[in-house]
């Protein structure tokens, strides 16, 4: 099965990817805690959470290097 927009991946590429996953799950998991523990600026949290999530999709894509459809 292909993606579109994606060449296929080499295993060590989704290897890679398949790491940067299980942190953003670990991370996940931490951001759950914090938010349960009433600890933390709720607002702010949430701009860490909506920024983490933005990494992980910059790492995710630098590595497999989707097709740019808008060039």
């Amino acid at each position: 099965m292909e993606v579109k927009g994606y060449k296929p991946q080499s295993e060590e590429k989704v290897a890679l990817v398949n790491k940067f996953k299980d942190l953003e799950k670990q991370l996940g998991e931490l951001y759950k805690e914090a938010q349960a523990s009433g600890l933390c600026d709720g607002r702010m949290l949430a701009i860490g959470k909506t920024e983490a999530q933005t990494a992980f999709m910059w790492l995710n894509r630098s590595v497999f290097q989707p097709e740019d459809f808008f060039v």
